[in-house]
This record gives C-alpha cells, structure tokens and sequence, in this order.
C-alpha cells in the first residue's frame, strides 16, 4: 500500500476505520463527532440540489416527461457508484476517501490527481453556490451582492472551525428544508391529481406524460442530450464518503446511508418529476425557470415562487458548507502523503483542519470577488469545469474498487463486509454509462466548454506531480502514471 495514513493505521487494520483505540477519535486524527442521524441527512442532502431545483427547467424543455426516465437510469448508475464506494469504505474507511483509494490501488499518481481534482471542485462549486445565494437573498431585500456572498463565507467557515459536530447539524438542518420541500410539492400535486384543487385542477391528469407530443417528445435524441443536466444534479451524492473517517459508527451508518440512495432518487426526483409533469404540462416549462416556481405559479399558489427561493437558498449554502468540509479534508490527505504542503496535515484541538479549511475559503472569497466584479464568459468556464471533475471522482471510485475486488477475491486482501452486488459487471456498466455521458457532453455546445477544461488542468496537474517527484522520489516509486 502507498497510503501514509495506511501505514499509521496499520495496526489497526482488524478493525475498520482504523481507530487509535479511542471511540472518538479516527486513526487519522479527526473526531468521530457524525452521527447517524446527521449522515443519513448528509447523504439525502447530497443527492438534491440546484440541479433539481433550478436547473431541471432547461432539461425538461429539451426532453419532455422522458426526463423521468433519464434520472431512473441514470440514478440506478449512481446507486452502482455508491456500492462501490460502500465496499471501499468498509473494507477501510478514512477521510480521504476516493482520492484514498486512488492512490492505493491505481498508484500516487491517480491519488494526486484525484484528491487536487475533486478539491478544485468543491472550491469552484463553493464560488458559485455562494454568489447564487447572495443573489437570491436580492429576493427580500436589497443589500449588496458581495456583501451577502462575504456574511455567508463568513458564517460557513466559522462553523466548520467549530466542531464537525456543528458541521452535521447544519447539513441536516439544510437537507431537512430540502426534503420537506419536495415532500411538500408531491403531497399538493398529488391534491390537484385527486381533488382538482387549484388552478390547475381541471387540466391535471397523469395523461399529460404522453399527451403533449407523447413521452419522447424530442426522441430518443433529446433525452440522452440531457444526461449531462441529469449527472449534474447528482454531484456530491458522494461526499458520504468523505465523511467516513468522522463517523460514529461507519460499519453501520454508512452502509445504511448508501442502502437508501434508490429510494432517495425514485422519490425526489422520479417521483417529483412525475408528479409535477402530471399536474403542469411539460411545454410550459422553460430554461432559465424552476419548474418548482411554475408549478405553483400555474396551480395559483404565488407564494410558491418565495417558498422556492428560500429552499434555493438553503440548497446554495449546503453546496458551500459541505466544500468547506471537504476542501479541507482532501488537502490534508493529499499533505499526509507527501503530495501538498505540510502545513495543511494540522488540525485544532477539535481535530478539525485548519489550514487547509482556511486556505480553501480564502480562494472561495476571491472567486466572488471576481464573479461580482468581472462576471463574464471566462469565470463561466471555470464553473463548467465542475461536471467533469465530479465524474472524475466516480471514475476513479469504479476503477479502484474493480481493482480491490480484483486483490481481494484473489485472497491478497481481506474481503469488505459490504460487496457491491453484481460488481464488477455493475462497475464495468457505470464506467461506460459515464464515457457515453462526457459523449454527450462533446455533442452538447453548451456543455463542451467543460471538456476544454479539462486538458489544461490535467497538464498543470501533471507538470506539478513531476516537479513533486523529483523533489520526493520516494513518494511516488510506486507510480506508473
């Protein structure tokens, strides 16, 4: 194994998540301070965001009620991700995660990348999600969009300095408004679909999935063109596993968590969707629009369009809190490695990283000062670099448990205590779906700008992992990049 932090828990290897023989405390260092409650909403959090919210409208302009389909498939995909993290992180739970297991099993390399990649996207995703809440508090009241975007960064970073615990009960505070939103929005559709009420109840009927120019109503064409939009809305389903190394009880709570993914798709968004193409017909909705807000707007609820932007809201500063939580973490695995300053492996007393947390949110401030001063094309393409690198993450998730079951069935391994079912044919199947996806991506001229990206960082990414090589070859002896 190549993982310092392998090395440190070595000894414990008997049990998982490596603990250093206090129940608090993680072999790595952190707290175990996340309970079950707090990871399961972690989890549920993870899976719904603006994507859903927001940016549905442009998918379901371009694929009609065949976007229910898109996200079945595509969450069936991710449910195979997410068994394949599961089986990683039973077989060794730790912080890093994915970058983690990168390292370990495809070599330094592919660690180094991993861990730099996904936390770049959680700095880029954290600039945006922040602006767009100062932008939506704009709603209410008007104050200054940096002067928001600076109170929000403020109050985030200060309570990822707390305590994870604190970290935990403001993901579950925000997935909580989230869930109960989208509950909210099935429970008034379902309504409208039995009763009539509303505006729309005499025009609502499940009829409307086919009626409107049938269930493909841009054919088959037009729905795989939206597999970018659907796959967007499902980055950071994976951020659980980053939370492996500060969970109370990872052996149970994890696998729990994971275990509910399929119901978490099938209800918040194959089952919204439904129900709000069943009650508004799918041509009334446009780019640039929720379908949440339209929905209301067409039922003759006109707080809807308030009720909606407080839930945006909600859904933008969990975006940011959880890239101040996983920033930090990343750079510190990537120290503990030899592959990032040293100074970034210190935590606080609470056994939290400072300094990698610290420096994350100093760049997450610049990224809205420049969004707020220079708001065009240029910091749009650093945003759209975000899709690739999240599905980098799961790529390399596939990969490193294909190569693990690989050693472990071969008896060089222990066996994880949760085996992905149907791996690695299911790995293999997620792998292809995800190649057809950045396809599409090439195809899509509104999505290829985050493949031009890609190069560019893959070449700064390189140059660096060279320079770091021959100043520490005994970091990387065993890497064949």
């Amino acid at each position: 194994m190549t993982s310092a932090q392998v090395d440190e828990g070595q000894a414990d290897k008997g049990r998982p998540g490596g603990d250093a023989g206090d129940s608090g405390t993680s072999g790595e260092g952190y707290q175990r301070g996340l309970g079950a409650r707090q990871i399961q909403m972690i989890a549920i959090g993870g899976a719904i965001g603006t994507g859903l919210f927001l940016g549905a409208g442009k998918a379901i302009d371009r694929a009609g009620p065949s976007l229910i389909l898109a996200y079945a498939i595509a969450g069936l995909v991710i449910f195979f991700i997410m068994r394949a993290l599961g089986e990683l992180l039973m077989y060794r739970p730790v912080s890093g995660s994915f970058s983690e297991y990168a390292r370990e099993f495809l070599g330094p390399f592919f660690g180094f990348v991993t861990g730099w990649t996904y936390w770049l996207f959680w700095v880029v995703t954290g600039i945006t999600e922040v602006t767009a809440a100062a932008t939506y508090m704009t709603y209410w009241w008007n104050i200054p969009q940096w002067l928001s975007a600076l109170v929000f960064t403020v109050i985030l970073y200060g309570a990822n300095l707390i305590s994870v615990k604190l970290f935990g009960e403001l993901e579950f505070w925000f997935s909580m408004v989230k869930v109960t939103a989208i509950i909210g929005m099935i429970l008034i559709c379902a309504g409208v679909l039995t009763v009539g009420f509303s505006d729309a109840g005499d025009t609502a009927t499940v009829a409307n999935l086919w009626n409107d120019g049938g269930f493909f109503p841009s054919g088959i064409t037009g729905t795989l063109m939206t597999l970018q939009i659907v796959m967007f809305a499902f980055l950071a389903v994976e951020l659980v596993g980053v939370t492996a190394g500060e969970s109370k009880d990872p052996e149970t709570v994890l696998p729990k968590a994971i275990n509910t993914v399929p119901w978490r798709i099938a209800v918040f968004y194959v089952g919204a969707l439904i129900m709000i193409l069943s009650v508004v017909p799918w041509s009334t909705f446009k780019p640039g629009v929720s379908p949440f807000v339209k929905a209301f707007e067409e039922m003759g609820f006109s707080v809807g369009a308030a009720i909606v932007n407080f839930v945006v809201l909600t859904a933008a500063l969990s975006s940011c809190n959880s890239g101040m939580y996983s920033t930090g973490r990343m750079l510190r695995d990537l120290a503990l490695n030899g592959q990032g300053p040293r100074a970034f492996t210190k935590l606080t007393k609470n056994g939290l990283p400072l300094v990698g947390t610290t420096f994350s949110a100093a760049l997450m401030l610049v990224g809205v000062g420049i969004n707020y001063q220079w708001p065009g094309e240029a910091f749009n393409y650093v945003v759209s670099f975000a899709t690739i690198s999240g599905m980098w993450a799961w790529i390399m998730i596939l990969c490193s448990q294909i190569r693990y079951r690989r050693m472990a069935d071969a008896g060089l391994l222990p066996q994880s205590s949760f085996k992905a079912p149907g791996a690695p044919y299911t790995s293999w199947f997620a792998l292809l779906f995800i190649g057809m996806v950045i396809v599409m991506m090439a195809i899509d001229k509104d999505a290829r700008i985050s493949l031009y990206c890609a190069p560019l960082w893959a070449l700064i990414l390189f140059v660096s992992y060279r320079v770091l090589q021959s100043r520490t070859p005994e970091k990387t002896t065993a890497d064949t990049p």
